[in-house]
């Protein structure tokens, strides 16, 4: 995108302009008060991760729904839901969940296939309840408000996490093999489990009620979210000097990777924007609607078909990059909502994180379980199917996604 980007504006408007816009780009869209926040969760949700939060978010959840037919798998579902709304990372989710989560399924005999796509699914849930990184590379783009896509992404979130138990249900009660049932637990180990709990509802708490409250900006809540995840670390004595910094070196590995596609991003938009191509394509696309009465609801559902296509062969998150500053224009220019659109395109960005052959998650799953990458393949398409309803029930109640912003 950057190469392009500034090759195409060297043909545009002259070798000068383009040596301009290099030069100044980059530090413009690093030195950015809202990019802030992009590497303190990251950071934040790397703490938890290797502080043990997530495991004792999978062993409570284990422990009051590991007992019911495919209980095991269902509480890996909730647990990536609760770690969700820490992290803001799919990949960090999975990596996490997969290590302990997996040799659980495993010890109880599930399906590997089952066992590692529960995980593999229910990592993205990651990028879709807040915080999520998702949402902020979006609001950066098309300039929308970091707080509202935020607050839009908890229903559809939740609603994530059911559609999920639900699959994982269904299927258990079609193929019993799938799964076995896990020893039940007393009530009062059941209760007890739900005190290593309280760390992540604090940090969750901290954040949400910041950013929702008014109380702090998306920025500020990063930066508190991430000073509170040290300290709980450190109160709990789970944060040694290397695994700091190892989470050090993995927030600033991420963050480098992911400022370098908003840079390209960002030189390849000013491409467009000298081309008039967008404008252009804009243009035709509301024409099929306003000349040809094509309804703009099959325009919408023809550009995620796209997407979820581009995602089967691409990384989905650059082919977002690649074509939102010619897309977003479209979508205004229909009369959707850009915070319900944010929704729809951070799940469509989740679907394309699962979709073979190429879906990120399941090279990391497939690595860290040693689940073969046929199996996977197989084992995931119940989840896919169940994110396509998902995504067909956000753009037909588009309230889902709306609500809680309107309340801001």
């Amino acid at each position: 995108m950057l190469l392009v980007g500034f090759l195409g504006c060297i043909l545009l408007g002259g070798f000068k302009s383009a040596a301009t816009l290099i030069g100044m780009v980059p530090y413009s869209e690093s030195a950015s008060y809202t990019m802030a926040c992009l590497p303190l969760f990251v950071m934040m949700g790397l703490i938890i991760s290797v502080t043990g939060l997530g495991g004792d978010l999978y062993k409570a959840a284990s422990n009051w729904i590991g007992h019911m037919k495919g209980g095991l798998a269902i509480a890996t579902t909730l647990a990536c839901g609760v770690f969700a709304a820490v992290c803001g990372d799919s990949m960090t989710s999975a990596v996490t969940m997969s290590k302990v989560a997996f040799p659980e399924m495993k010890k109880y005999k599930y399906d590997d296939g089952l066992a590692a796509s529960c995980i593999t699914a229910g990592g993205t849930i990651g990028i879709l309840i807040p915080p999520s990184v998702g949402f902020i590379i979006y609001g950066l783009i098309t300039e929308q408000s970091i707080g509202k896509l935020f607050i839009a992404g908890v229903i559809p979130g939740i609603l994530q996490v059911v559609f999920y138990i639900v699959t994982i249900s269904v299927l258990c009660h079609i193929n019993p093999k799938l799964s076995t049932t896990a020893p039940k637990v007393n009530m009062k180990e059941r209760v007890s489990s739900l005190k290593t709990v309280w760390p992540v509802l604090v940090i969750f708490i901290v954040i949400v009620v910041g950013i929702y409250g008014g109380i702090v900006t998306p920025t500020e809540a990063a930066s508190l979210g991430a000073f509170t995840a040290l300290v709980v670390g450190l109160v709990l004595k789970r944060l040694s000097k290397d695994k700091l910094l190892y989470a050090v070196n993995e927030a600033v590995q991420t963050t480098a990777m992911i400022f370098f596609l908003v840079i390209g991003a960002h030189v390849f938009t000013r491409f467009m924007a000298y081309s008039h191509l967008p404008a252009s394509i804009g243009e035709g696309v509301i024409g099929l609607n306003t000349i040809y009465h094509v309804p703009r609801f099959a325009i919408m559902a023809g550009i995620i078909l796209m997407y979820i296509l581009l995602g089967c062969i691409m990384d989905v998150m650059a082919a977002i990059f690649l074509t939102l500053p010619i897309i977003y224009p479209v979508i205004i220019g229909l009369g959707y909502d850009p915070i319900w659109f944010g929704v729809i395109m951070v799940r469509v960005m989740e679907i394309g994180m699962i979709t073979p052959p190429f879906g990120l998650n399941l090279f990391i799953v497939t690595r860290t379980s040693g689940v073969p990458i046929k199996t996977l393949y197989k084992g995931i398409m119940p989840f896919i199917t169940a994110d396509i309803i998902h995504v067909i029930l956000l753009l037909i109640i588009p309230e889902l996604s709306l609500f809680l912003p309107g309340l801001m």
